[in-house]
């Protein structure tokens, strides 16, 4: 792949930190809102107009117009005070500047208002989403004959819904061994019925003649869960405390937000122990399986995190798939595992970085967010599943209002995630790639991971810091240096009073974590318009300020 610094045909898809793109954009747009009039004044000739000259001359509508114009006035105004995301001397967190395909076509779906729940409600769009996601799966070596997959607001939602699939399959298996326990007399074993696996499922379903609605009062979900969990502690012998959700101690906030609302409880909520270079311990988990099934605590499921908000850890994800390919092969336990590349997802485009989801095909679900690093704006993330009937499945309604007569011949959205009523984030995502081209979305993130590299370089030649290894992708962590001995309360202080130094200097807007408990800085390499020149500039700055802090204090 030919490197570059900042080559000069990828500017011609941003507006530039100073609107340098201004004119052109300006004309695009009004292309856009041309057709858009157009499209309307054309279709219906003979429909009347339901706003007449006599209506937009009238006082009231003038002066409801020219309200309106001074609240638009007073917002744009509002506005000025947001955080500069656009500009190269934003380096705090992981999100990239917004392109104009980006711009367009969300400006394009926006004025059609297109609702992606089902072909009636959105004949475009609907469309759009498949050949987006099927772009993305491609980009990222995943088959889209093997696995399907939506856009959802972003990494929560999309654990919400791995959470929500791994219980519904996990109900299933549970609901038909307690009916199987209950009405044919067959011994019932939790482990094995938590975790027996769809062909199990559907091999007993056939072998007793069993249909589902007759396994539905049974049910953890669908009916009375006091009794069934009741029915569960009477065959165990011993009270049923629940399934557990194992997730690393690099975690993002969503998962304990999300045993929360699914009702589970936070002893369900087990955290896998990290290793000393902050990522899941394998050996650690394999423990907690181990107690898991000792406890009869079924596992709903084990999560992977490749590129942690925090600072970039990366899972050993293809080791973590194969302790479970292990406990399926040796103990007939299937347990989901769902992995969580909300931000380093986009760089496995680059064929060097695919070994970071290795065991990926193999995964129940995965999800990443282009939102973060694929100059897509807010919000749109992807999510993906291995079985498509578990995706859709899951939850399925389908009330009369909504049958069509497409239904068998395209996806029907609506039916795919938590969401009825669906925004139109393909679109976006979609004219960015056809736009821009895997190459040159390739040509700038590679360039940002390898700035990334010189930088870490040059943080372990600062006599001041201490990087933060492994250093990942183009997410840099360091922290100061306690030459001085201190308590951890007041080496934290101290370096947040350094943090807010630069901060309000207006030079740079850089952000921190903790990682041990450490005040950690972070250097994120995301910027869409950020070049070497500007890094460099940073770390003078930062390095500069630094010393005089120290002499200071």
């Amino acid at each position: 792949m030919v490197q570059s610094d900042d080559p000069q045909w990828i500017k011609a898809f941003f507006l530039g930190p100073k609107s340098e793109n201004e004119s052109w954009l300006r004309g695009e747009m009004q292309s856009i809102l041309g057709h858009w009039f157009r499209w309307r004044q054309d279709l219906f000739p003979d429909d009347p107009a339901a706003i007449s000259n006599e209506d937009r001359m009238s006082a009231d509508f003038l002066q409801q117009r020219e309200k309106l114009s001074q609240n638009l006035a007073h917002l744009n105004e509002m506005l000025r005070d947001e955080i500069p995301k656009y500009s190269p001397r934003y380096i705090g967190h992981m999100v990239s500047e917004i392109s104009l395909p980006a711009i367009l076509g969300h400006m394009a779906a926006l004025v059609h208002n297109p609702n992606n729940t089902s072909k009636e409600a959105a004949r475009v769009t609907l469309t759009i989403e498949k050949e987006a996601i099927e772009m993305l799966a491609n980009m990222v070596g995943y088959d889209p004959d093997l696995v399907k997959g939506h856009f959802t607001s972003g990494g929560t939602v999309a654990n919400f819904e791995a959470i929500w699939r791994a219980r519904f399959r996990m109900d299933h298996w549970i609901s038909l061994s307690l009916y199987l326990a209950e009405e044919k007399g067959i011994i019932f074993n939790l482990m094995h019925a938590a975790h027996m696996g769809w062909d199990k499922y559907f091999d007993l379903l056939l072998c007793y003649n069993v249909s589902e609605d007759d396994t539905r009062r049974y049910s953890l979900v669908g009916s009375n869960p006091f009794e069934a969990a009741a029915l569960i502690s009477k065959h165990i012998h011993q009270p049923y405390k629940g399934p557990v959700v194992l997730v690393p101690g690099n975690k993002h906030f969503s998962w304990s937000k999300g045993v929360n609302i699914f009702g589970l409880g936070d002893s369900s909520f087990w955290t896998i122990p990290l290793d000393n270079k902050g990522r899941l311990d394998v050996a650690q988990l394999q423990k907690l399986l181990d107690k898991a099934e000792m406890e009869m605590r079924p596992v709903m499921m084990t999560v992977s995190v490749t590129g942690t908000t925090e600072a970039g850890e990366i899972d050993p994800v293809d080791k973590v798939q194969d302790i479970l390919d292990h406990y399926k092969a040796e103990r007939g336990l299937s347990i989901w595992h769902h992995i969580d590349a909300a931000y380093a997802g986009t760089a496995t485009i680059l064929e060097e970085n695919r070994h970071i989801i290795n065991g990926v095909e193999k995964a129940d679900s995965y999800v990443f967010n282009p939102h973060k690093w694929m100059f897509t704006n807010f919000d749109c993330s992807a999510y993906f599943v291995k079985d498509k009937k578990a995706l859709i499945k899951t939850f399925e309604i389908l009330p009369e209002y909504l049958k069509t007569n497409a239904d068998s011949e395209v996806n029907n959205y609506r039916d795919w995630g938590i969401q009825l009523g669906r925004r139109f984030r393909s679109l976006k995502l979609w004219f960015v790639i056809r736009s821009m081209g895997v190459s040159g979305i390739k040509e700038k993130i590679s360039n940002h991971i390898k700035w990334a590299k010189e930088l870490s370089e040059m943080v372990k030649s600062n006599d001041h810091f201490v990087l933060h290894e492994p250093q990942n992708l183009a997410c840099v962590c360091f922290r100061l240096k306690n030459k001085r001995k201190m308590e951890l309360d007041k080496y934290n202080r101290s370096s947040k009073e350094l943090i807010d130094r630069i901060n309000k200097s207006g030079k740079l807007y850089i952000s921190h974590t903790k990682v041990n408990d450490e005040f950690t800085f972070r250097f994120v390499i995301g910027n869409t318009y950020v070049t070497k020149k500007h890094i460099l500039e940073a770390w003078e700055f930062i390095a500069s300020e630094t010393e005089n802090y120290l002499n200071d204090v």
